[in-house]
């Protein structure tokens, strides 16, 4: 695995911080959201989160499969889609909740399905941005953003890379 130029380390602590800062401005825009959709795996966090804030009872998910090594993002595919109730009227009034925006193309996946949902990143790097409606923090594109889920005193594979038959 090559490395970035930049690491960005994420605590839990920040990482709770800066999810409760992405409901907050999701809240400020007045709008009766009825559900959120995390885009898996790494919008289940946020949108554990979030939910809790904003009162929202209605979670579904959409799981976005890349085969890649950590180092590139490659082919995506959709393994699991959104329950066609949500998909009515484009997702409006849904809240798509992702931890990053990196390239845009995930994000790019769920526009399609929902034109209307709003969507919301944590973190947000310079070619995803203009595909998402309200983020937190955005990093440079040559930026890794080290998320708590993935570290402990070092970095950490996976437990299930390499064991699969």
């Amino acid at each position: 695995m090559s490395l970035p130029d930049k690491a960005f380390p994420v605590s839990w602590d920040q990482f709770h911080r800066d999810a409760r800062a992405l409901a907050w401005r999701i809240s400020g825009q007045g709008k009766d959201w009825h559900a959120i959709v995390a885009i898996t795996r790494g919008g289940l966090v946020p949108a554990a989160i979030i939910c809790r804030e904003l009162g929202i009872r209605m979670i579904e998910t959409v799981c976005i499969a890349s085969y890649h090594d950590y180092s590139e993002q490659g082919e995506l595919r959709v393994i699991k889609s959104i329950g066609e109730k949500l998909l009515e009227n484009g997702g409006e009034g849904v809240l798509v909740i992702d931890d990053l925006t990196d390239t845009g193309k995930t994000a790019k996946i769920v526009r399609d399905m929902m034109p209307k949902a709003h969507f919301a990143t944590v973190y947000a790097k310079p070619q995803g941005r203009p595909l998402i409606d309200t983020f937190v923090t955005e990093v440079s594109q040559d930026t890794w953003i080290y998320f708590p889920w993935d570290m402990g005193f070092t970095y950490q594979e996976p437990i299930a890379k390499g064991h699969r038959g």
